[in-house]
């Protein structure tokens, strides 16, 4: 038999990955068999010329089975497409939850629900307990009551359940964590967690926090998979969260700090990276020459005030070109908005719930919509608390200026970039500042 070339073993292993974007297009890539999955989202970041801020996410989608979940950066794409159904395909998307749980843990894991917390009497701080879920050696469990579906039955069970590194039991007797009371329900190693995107009604759930636990090996099998159900976002959130620390462990930890152009096979396509932290912002003067920074706090205010003037004389003048007649088209102010990532147009409210659910349901997580009551307003839609809010943005006349206003009229803006500008630097009478802008991005 002849020897293979090395240009004939380089083209063995490349592969052909297909990546749907949520607008529906789709991307045929060609990545060699050890490209992960944070090597692919930055190929894509790159070749879409988003801003690469180290949120976006493969996720495995399965729409026959009503499965998804995101991929973990370590995992290799073509290891997990060669367990995927055909009819299952990878989704590129935001995921602002990804890693979320590192910074506010306290937010993710209630103490009521970690064994570890119960049994420490509070003599140790809740904040520790990240470290302890890294640590394998005292790592935690976690305890509480889920709905599972019984095997080949529409009927649910309510059962005490234990996640712990060696799998997901439930307690054959009430709450009791005697090994002879316990039965292990679903390993975790050769396991994923899924999120079941179905709705409630198909597997007739007791509520709509569902998600599964799903075997490696099995590609289109309802039967094999352990479908769950919790009572509330914050307590399915934990487990699922859970279910990857005690997985991996340390390894997110490494994904969560090592920076996205080191470890790359793509560094000489390194996309632009933007601070969108608010801390980076600071008061300049630019009536100089040179810019300098505006350290006086009276005087950062001041300046404020005077830009706010500036601009609303400057959309005065825009105004005049853009007159109410049908002959002339409409005023930049009110149309600036549609060129952001973050106005979704005349999208319905179910969507708009569906959007931010799935890219994390932190903290200010917002999109911008047109109002579906009102056809001369708009709706904020955000996340705080991972519940999903709605405030009405209303536009008010004043001296033939329209101005665009959330409190009733107490803070105005002429155009709804402004708005989002004031509210991402301030909370005003918003729940919490808008960090993070939900985003679909076209491949």
């Amino acid at each position: 038999m002849p020897s293979c070339s090395p240009d004939c073993c380089l083209f063995q292993a490349v592969e052909i990955v297909k990546v749907w974007s949520e607008d529906g297009a789709g991307k045929v890539v060609e990545i060699p068999a050890d490209m992960t999955a944070r090597d692919v989202c930055q190929l894509l970041v790159y070749k879409s010329h988003c801003l690469d801020d180290n949120c976006w996410t493969l996720v495995e989608h399965h729409p026959i089975l009503g499965l998804e979940r995101c991929l973990e950066d370590h995992e290799l794409v073509v290891q997990v497409q060669a367990s995927m159904s055909s009819d299952s395909k990878f989704l590129f998307r935001k995921n602002y939850a990804k890693y979320e749980f590192f910074r506010n843990p306290l937010n993710f894991f209630p103490e009521q629900m970690v064994a570890w917390c119960q049994e420490s009497d509070g003599s140790i701080p809740q904040s520790q307990l990240l470290q302890n879920f890294l640590n394998s050696s005292s790592c935690p469990e976690i305890q509480g009551y889920l709905y599972v579906k019984e095997p080949g039955r529409k009927s649910w069970k309510k059962l005490y359940m234990f996640l712990r590194r060696s799998g997901l039991y439930y307690s054959t007797k009430g709450t009791s964590k005697e090994p002879r009371h316990l039965q292990l329900l679903a390993d975790l190693e050769d396991s994923n967690v899924f999120t079941i995107i179905t709705g409630k009604k198909l597997h007739n759930a007791p509520t709509d926090y569902q998600f599964c636990i799903k075997p490696s090996k099995v590609r289109s099998d309802c039967k094999e998979l352990k479908m769950l159900c919790a009572e509330d976002e914050q307590s399915r959130t934990c487990w699922m969260t859970a279910f990857r620390l005690l997985k991996y462990g340390i390894l997110l930890y490494q994904n969560y700090n090592v920076p996205q152009q080191q470890k790359s096979n793509l560094s000489h396509f390194s996309a632009p990276v933007r601070s969108v932290s608010e801390n980076s912002l600071v008061a300049m003067d630019f009536s100089g020459r040179t810019g300098r920074v505006i350290e006086n706090p009276v005087e950062a205010q001041s300046a404020a005030l005077e830009e706010g003037q500036t601009w609303r004389k400057r959309s005065q003048r825009m105004n005049v070109l853009g007159s109410p007649s049908p002959l002339h088209p409409p005023s930049l102010s009110t149309v600036i908005h549609r060129t952001q990532l973050w106005f979704h147009g005349r999208i319905m409210r179910e969507e708009a719930h569906k959007m931010i659910i799935q890219q994390g349901q932190v903290d200010g997580l917002f999109l911008l919509r047109d109002s579906q009551s009102n056809p001369k307003a708009f709706v904020l839609t955000m996340c705080h608390h991972q519940k999903i809010k709605h405030f009405q943005i209303l536009p008010c006349e004043e001296d033939g200026q329209v101005f665009f206003s959330l409190d009733d009229g107490s803070t105005k803006f002429t155009d709804l970039i402004h708005l989002v500008e004031f509210y991402q630097l301030n909370r005003g009478v918003l729940p919490c500042k808008l960090k993070h802008p939900c985003t679909a991005v076209a491949l």
